[in-house]
């Protein structure tokens, strides 16, 4: 099933577009290859408010966000996950409106770091984030006329979470659906097993309305989700025919199935074929010689 991306989108820095009664978006400017054209925050309510990711330590963003809010109370700052386009801008938002923060937790991997190994994405996190509130699956966060409930969809990463709009059936996917591209699953930031349960998890709801972290709505949220499932099977298998025809290594890999893909993004590519092979290797179908990593050693079972 071929995903129908969709990268139509007006940015309309600085001003609170509508999006759905109740609902305004504001887009961070944080233009690049990873934020589409920048990180969107949400406000929801129409007297008292909460706000959805302020984003990331910007100036005119905090401005643009306390405009649009015009003095209303704010009830509750929600963060979808720790990474730097999406948290930091809370502590100074909730410092100004005397909001709590809530989130799933810190940041951390969605696996213990190995001996030896690092990062890739350290520079993304936002290691200062702590929440005022810890929020479980499915807690509600009750305002004036609205009600969210947080949706656990680790994946992307480990302390990630959705947030439903109840009696409009919408869901803030932040970055676990995106109607502008795939997102993105990186060890150890993130887990592929972990991403798909999520996306089962997403397939079990009936939500209408998808509004992400970046870029415009997704309008057929299941049928989407269902797209985003067979790409990454689809990549599965391509890495496990890679592996039938001797190729050993995440390098390897990379060079014939990203053939087409410009060798700048390669490493990024690397990060997505080691979420596969991790996946393959927990589930047994694939092993690797010492522990799964970008530069090991893989041979199909």
């Amino acid at each position: 099933m071929a995903i129908d991306f969709d990268t139509a989108f007006e940015p309309a820095y600085g001003e609170a577009v509508p999006v759905a009664p109740g609902v305004a978006r504001l887009t961070v400017r944080n233009p690049s290859a990873f934020t589409f054209h920048g990180t969107n925050s949400y406000i929801v309510g129409t007297d008292t408010l909460a706000v959805i990711d302020p984003g990331p330590l910007d100036d005119d963003h905090l401005r643009a966000l306390l405009a649009a809010i015009r003095g209303r109370p704010v009830s509750h700052i929600l963060v979808s996950h720790t990474h730097v386009d999406h948290s930091p801008l809370a502590a100074r938002l909730a410092a100004e409106t005397g909001a709590p923060v809530l989130a799933e937790g810190p940041h951390r991997p969605a696996r213990p770091l190995r001996i030896g190994e690092v990062n890739p994405l350290d520079a993304s996190g936002d290691d200062a984030f702590a929440p005022d509130v810890a929020l479980k699956d499915g807690a509600r966060i009750e305002g004036d006329g609205w009600t969210l409930r947080a949706i656990m969809t680790p994946g992307h990463a480990a302390n990630h979470a959705a947030f439903a709009l109840e009696g409009q059936d919408i869901l803030f996917s932040a970055d676990h659906v995106m109607a502008w591209s795939t997102s993105i699953v990186a060890p150890p930031d993130g887990a592929m097993a972990d991403y798909m349960a999520s996306l089962d998890k997403l397939l079990a709801r009936d939500d209408r309305l998808y509004l992400p972290g970046h870029g415009g709505p997704v309008t057929q949220p299941a049928a989407f989700v269902r797209g985003l499932k067979a790409h990454r099977k689809m990549r599965e298998r391509a890495i496990l025919e890679r592996l039938r025809s001797g190729d050993r290594t995440v390098e390897e890999m990379v060079a014939a199935i990203y053939r087409d893909v410009d060798p700048r993004l390669h490493g990024a590519a690397g990060l997505s074929v080691l979420a596969h092979l991790e996946d393959l290797v927990g589930r047994g179908v694939v092993a690797a010689e010492g522990e799964p990593s970008i530069d090991a050693v893989y041979v199909p079972v």
